[in-house]
């Protein structure tokens, strides 16, 4: 029954309430009327350690995951856990060789980064990019996906859903990074007790429908009859090989999505550039432990969903206003089966997701629009005061732009039947190679120049979209034996996308690789960063708890390839 009893809004309004109180509570404590921008929008020097890795996974966690994630588990099962799992090992990665060379470099925006180690050209190139990225992709489809999902519980119309995250989202994120940081770790709580909650009531209704009791069995039972549901890694003959091309999700592009969205994105980088390292890795590395949680609550149930469903249940509640079946229905329709309190739990958890992460992504638009392109292009002049007052403007607006897309074009994009955590993740990737080979190069190369990150970063893109068109005007059947093509729903021989993405990202290393020593021999002199081998030594905390995490990964890639 898509409703909410009493019992459910009362524990709602007790989240909401708790997440209210605390964030006016640290904004009044931690605020200071004369706070530095950095201060407003970087929180710098006041999140802990467990504060950052909270707040990572708070902002990363949201409707993409809930409920597009939760859509691909039903319909391709474990394997889409890869992003999760394999998000965890590279923020390890991350905070191993990618934090210490933010920090020892001053860096706290990313076109900052860009502007010191190339030149402003790129530098505000990729800000008008990522802000494009950022509002057009991310905040449209987190609203329009968000708001599915809670419409689909409560029964409230998707328009109003829409306008009450995005105004509960502002009002978290006009406190800044700090309100942000440590509300954050509210919302990690009630989202993973809440996505816990769904998947303990999935598995026991599971073993129930087959007359036994018990998470376990039910495990074993969903296990049973959805053994195809529990590869990690498919084959060629794989029906949703496209959306996971074997081992590309070990090898090949899953490591360009995951660099690139975990080391080269302001939206998540932010959280620990206002840190020291020690206290930035130990977020990085909790929040890993986090990541690798994840395919429990927001996996297991869309699995648990299809078997369910193989049982004769969820039929109507499945499907579309056309008639066909939308995976993106899966998770709201398993929070309808919880009983009463337990649902608003679920319903708290669903929203904090969502809300965490837009407040997140706002946070980042509105420093990168008012540190690197307000700041630097147009009022360099302009005073702490005003850059602060003026992100919070820029908080505003992108919310309502991101409000007017999702109820625009949010359908046609992501509407029923559309898996739309797998449109995020490809739409996004037409940027991630070329944003990445500029940045490991400008990290490890120094003799990277400006003029091949702009190669990067054009040519990055072009060539995404030259290979998405190209199997419209060229036969590409002769890379299906190597696994690099498969027929579409088109019966066009189609590139996987994430192997599209390893193409062009081979394609601007190699591009940038040519143009710099081309340049080099001319006499150009590029902007190398400063590097030494000692910032990278590893304390033996975090050393250990970095084995951990990779023991866990090759544990679960053992047992179910």
């Amino acid at each position: 029954m898509n409703e909410l009893t009493r019992a459910d809004y009362a524990v709602f309004l007790v989240y909401f309430v708790i997440v209210s109180l605390y964030g006016f509570w640290v904004y009044k404590r931690k605020h200071n009327a004369d706070a530095t921008s950095k201060d407003y929008f970087l929180a710098e020097g006041s999140l802990t350690w467990w504060a950052i890795g909270a707040s990572l996974i708070a902002s990363n966690i949201s409707a993409e995951q809930m409920i597009g994630m939760s859509g691909s588990g039903f319909k391709m099962g474990l394997a889409i856990s890869t992003y999760e799992l394999m998000g965890g090992l590279t923020l390890v990665i991350v905070g191993i060789f990618f934090i210490p060379v933010y920090l020892r470099n001053k860096i706290f925006t990313m076109p900052q980064f860009l502007h010191e180690r190339y030149n402003g050209t790129v530098a505000m190139i990729m800000a008008v990019f990522w802000l494009l990225l950022y509002i057009v992709v991310n905040l449209m489809s987190i609203l329009y996906l968000g708001a599915l999902a809670v419409s689909g519980i409560s029964g409230i119309g998707i328009n109003i859903c829409i306008a009450f995250l995005a105004v509960f989202a502002i009002i978290i994120t006009l406190g800044g990074m700090k309100v942000i940081g440590y509300t954050d770790v509210i919302q990690v709580f009630f989202l993973v007790l809440g996505g816990l909650v769904a998947s303990y009531i999935a598995l026991n209704l599971l073993s129930e429908k087959s007359g036994t009791t018990g998470i376990l069995n039910g495990l074993t039972i969903m296990k049973r009859e959805a053994g195809d549901h529990f590869h990690m890694v498919f084959k060629k003959d794989n029906p949703n090989y496209l959306d996971l091309p074997g081992l590309s999700v070990l090898i090949g592009g899953m490591w360009i999505v995951n660099l690139n969205y975990w080391g080269c994105n302001q939206y998540i980088t932010q959280r620990a550039l206002g840190a020291n390292l020690k206290t930035a890795r130990g977020g990085l590395l909790f929040g890993a432990f986090l990541k690798i949680l994840m395919p429990v609550i927001v996996v297991i149930p869309g699995i648990a969903a299809f078997v369910l469903y193989q049982k004769g249940m969820f039929h109507q509640e499945m499907l579309s206003s056309k008639g066909t079946l939308d995976v993106n229905k899966a998770y709201p329709s398993l929070l309808n089966l919880l009983p009463s309190g337990l649902k608003g739990l679920s319903f708290a958890a669903l929203t904090a997701a969502i809300v965490a992460s837009l407040a997140g992504k706002a946070n980042s638009i509105a420093t990168i629009f008012t540190l690197d392109i307000y700041k630097k292009a147009i009022n360099p002049a302009a005073n702490d005061r005003q850059l602060v007052n003026l992100g919070k403007i820029s908080v505003v607006v992108a919310m309502l732009l991101g409000v007017l897309m999702s109820l625009v074009i949010g359908e046609q994009l992501m509407g029923e039947g559309k898996q739309g955590f797998q449109y995020i993740q490809e739409y996004t990737g037409f940027v991630s190679p070329g944003i990445l080979a500029m940045f490991l190069l400008g990290f490890f190369w120094k003799k990277a120049t400006s003029n091949a990150a702009l190669f990067s970063t054009i040519g990055g893109f072009v060539f995404s979209v030259f290979f998405k068109f190209l199997p419209h005007f060229a036969n590409l059947k002769f890379l299906s034996p190597y696994g690099f093509s498969k027929l579409n729903a088109d019966k066009v021989y189609e590139i996987p996308f994430l192997d599209r993405m390893g193409f062009v990202f081979l394609i601007c290393v190699g591009g940038m690789y040519i143009i710099s020593k081309i340049e080099t021999a001319k006499g150009v002199k590029a902007n190398g960063l400063e590097i030494d081998s000692s910032m990278f030594k590893m304390s033996r905390a975090f050393t250990a708890g970095a084995v951990i995490v990779a023991g866990i990964l090759v544990a679960i890639y053992t047992l179910f390839w």
